[in-house]
């Protein structure tokens, strides 16, 4: 099934924080996203189902590199296509825009996350030892190389 991908602003707020704490321990908080969403810091894209928002993707783009900063799908959306579809609609926005590579974090222990970044094209380039505060797990530093 196709997902519309939409961009949302801080009207849509409210809605990425309680997904946020429904997949997050560790979480971003309000004035993060209205500070990133009102200077353009970064580009937020969900996807909806009904009213509630099953998934999003929070990114920036600098020159011409691209950091994914977040992307989460609801337990109850998940493994129907919509982590691939927000992806895929950042991947077009920044081709776009002339990046040339992203970069992204990930923990060792997210087996989908990192099955979906490997699909599209990430591979491993470090580690950070004990980086994430809620479960003191490494992140392991993924690069993709836009062709």
């Amino acid at each position: 099934m196709e997902r519309e991908v939409v961009r949302l602003d801080e009207s849509s707020i409210d809605d990425v924080i309680e997904l946020e704490k429904t997949c997050f321990a560790y979480h971003w908080t309000r004035e993060q996203f209205q500070l990133g969403l009102k200077d353009g810091a970064y580009v937020v894209l969900g996807v909806r189902d009904g009213d509630a928002l099953a998934g999003y993707i929070a990114f920036s783009v600098i020159a011409d590199e691209m950091e994914i900063l977040n992307l989460a799908v609801a337990p109850v959306n998940r493994r129907q296509g919509i982590g691939t579809a927000l992806l895929k609609c950042a991947f077009d926005i920044c081709k776009m825009r002339g990046v040339v590579r992203s970069f992204l974090d990930v923990k060792e222990s997210n087996d989908p996350a990192l099955h979906l970044y490997k699909k599209f094209g990430y591979f491993q380039i470090g580690k950070r030892k004990r980086y994430y505060p809620d479960t003191k797990e490494d992140a392991l530093l993924f690069r993709h190389d836009f062709a």
